[in-house]
C-alpha cells in the first residue's frame, strides 16, 4: 500500500532518526515531523553527557543488546560520513575492592560474550597507563566507548529529512492522535492555550508515529491507548569542571555498576569535564532549572497520585534516602568522586547541566529498561527507549519504522 502523508511526533533524537528512517523507507511519502518546541533535541536529546555505550551493562542476546551494536555501527558510520563530533576516548569501569571485583569480573564476561570490542580486565599499573589520575585496584577498559554531541547529531537528522522535501512544524503541541480506519488525524494544542481541551487540526496522515518522550504515557493516554506504562521524572544533575582542572581526566571514569552513590567522571567534546549525574526525584517533566522554578504541581501530583511509584519506593528506601541526602548536599557526590580520581580539583566544579530521565514505570513498580511500542493500526506509539536511548537512536528506527509499516502494508 502506498504512503502518501506520514508524520512523525517529536522532535527529540528518535522522533528525528525515525523521521529520517522513514524517507529512506517511504520515499514516495512526504514526511512531516511535528514539535512543541520551537527548536529540536531541547529535551533528554539535548540535556546528557554524551556518551556512546559501548552497551557493557547488556545481557548477551537480549534485544537491547542487538540495539547496542547495531546503534553504535550506525552512529559511529553517520558521524564520519557528516563530520559530526565523535571522540573514542574509552571508559574505564573501577573496582575498589574485592567484592566490587567479582561484579567486574561478570560484567567482563557479559560484555565479551555480547561482543563488545576490545574490552579487557587491566590492573593497577595498567589502568593508570590509560588514566594516570585513576586509583582501584583492577578495572574493566572499554577503548571503544565514546563520546558526541546528540544535539548535534539530531540537527544532521532534520537536515537529512528536509533534503528530501520533508517538513518540520515547530511550536506545535500535540494533544492527542485519532484513528479513524484507513486515516489518522493530529490534534494540536491552541497556542497560547496549551491547558484547554480545545484543540487544533494538525493535519490528516497515512500514518503517525509518536516519539513523545516525558510526555509518552499522557499523549498515549488522550489517545486512548493504554496508559501504561507511566512515566516517572527523574532530574540527573551534573557538576562541570573546566579549564587546566579538567586535564586530569582523559575519557570516561565510572563505578562498578551497583556500587552506592555510583560515579561518573566524562570528558565532553568541547573539552570540559562532567562529573555525575547524580539522581533524584524531579519537580517537574521539563524543569531544567534548580530550585522550586522547575516545579510543577501537575507533573508531581501525576508521580504521587501514581500507585506504581509508591510500590517501587518502598521497594528503593536505602536508595532513595542516598539519592535524598545527595540532594540536599551535592558537594558529598564531588567527595565520592575524588577516591576514583583523588586529584580531582572539586573546587573548580559549577553547577552544570540537568537533565530529566523519562523513566517508564509498570503498575506494580518495576522499571521498564526495553523498547516498547504499542501499535493501533496505522498509529504507532514508542512508549519507552533503553537508558542509551540516544546511543541506539538509528538502529531504534529502524525497528520501530519497519514493525510500523509491516501493520499498514
Amino acid at each position: 500500500m502506498e504512503l502518501k502523508r506520514i508524520a512523525v511526533v517529536g522532535g527529540g533524537i528518535i522522533g528525528t532518526a525515525v523521521a529520517r528512517e522513514l524517507t529512506r523507507k517511504q520515499p514516495q511519502a512526504h514526511i512531516t515531523l511535528i514539535e512543541k518546541e520551537s527548536l529540536l533535541a531541547q529535551h533528554q536529546s539535548g540535556h546528557n553527557s554524551g556518551v556512546v555505550h559501548a552497551g557493557l551493562d547488556c545481557e548477551p542476546g537480549s534485544a537491547n543488546a542487538k540495539l547496542h551494536r547495531r546503534g553504535v555501527e550506525l552512529l559511529t558510520a553517520y558521524t564520519t560520513q557528516n563530520g559530526l563530533p565523535l571522540n573514542e576516548c574509552g571508559k574505564l569501569v573501577v573496582a575498589q575492592d574485592v567484592d566490587e571485583l567479582e561484579r567486574l569480573e561478570a560484567m567482563l564476561e557479559r560484555a565479551q560474550t555480547a561482543g563488545v570490542p576490545g574490552v579487557r580486565m587491566l590492573d593497577r599499573s595498567q589502568m593508570r597507563e590509560v588514566e594516570p589520575g585513576v586509583r582501584g585496584i583492577a578495572a574493566l577498559h572499554s577503548p571503544h566507548t565514546a563520546i558526541t554531541d546528540y544535539s548535534k547529531i539530531t540537527e544532521a537528522f532534520a537536515r537529512d529529512l528536509e533534503a528530501t522535501g520533508g517538513r518540520i512544524m515547530c511550536d506545535s503541541e500535540v494533544k492527542r492522535v485519532d484513528v479513524m480506519g484507513n486515516e489518522v488525524r493530529v490534534r494540536l494544542a491552541l497556542p497560547g492555550a496549551r491547558d484547554s481541551t480545545m484543540t487544533a487540526d494538525g493535519g490528516t496522515y497515512d500514518l503517525v508515529i509518536t516519539c513523545a518522550g516525558l510526555q509518552a504515557d499522557r499523549l498515549a493516554d488522550n489517545s486512548g491507548l493504554d496508559p501504561y506504562p507511566k512515566i516517572v521524572p527523574f532530574t540527573r544533575d551534573y557538576f562541570e569542571i573546566n579549564g587546566e582542572a579538567a586535564q586530569g581526566v582523559r575519557g570516561l571514569i565510572t563505578a562498578v555498576p551497583g556500587t552506592p552513590n555510583p560515579v561518573h567522571l566524562s570528558t565532553t567534546t568541547s573539552g570540559a569535564l562532567m562529573v555525575g549525574p547524580y539522581a533524584s526525584l524531579s519537580l517537574g517533566r521539563e524543569g531544567y532549572s534548580r530550585g522550586l522554578s522547575g516545579f510543577k504541581l501537575d507533573d508531581v501530583a501525576s508521580t504521587l497520585g501514581f500507585g506504581g511509584f509508591w510500590k517501587y519506593a518502598s521497594k528503593n528506601i536505602q536508595s532513595a534516602a542516598r539519592e535524598a541526602r545527595t540532594a540536599v548536599s551535592p558537594n558529598t557526590y564531588l567527595e565520592s568522586a575524588r577516591k576514583y580520581v583523588p586529584d580531582l580539583n572539586v573546587s573548580a566544579a559549577r553547577p552544570g547541566l540537568r537533565g530529566v530521565l523519562a523513566q517508564a514505570m509498570t503498575a506494580d513498580g518495576s522499571l521498564v529498561e526495553d523498547l516498547v511500542f504499542t501499535t493501533r493500526g496505522r498509529l504507532t506509539q514508542v512508549r519507552n527507549v533503553p537508558s542509551a536511548g540516544a546511543t541506539c537512536s538509528m538502529a531504534i528506527a529502524e525497528h520501530v519504522v519497519d514493525q510500523a509499516l509491516a501493520q499498514v502494508s
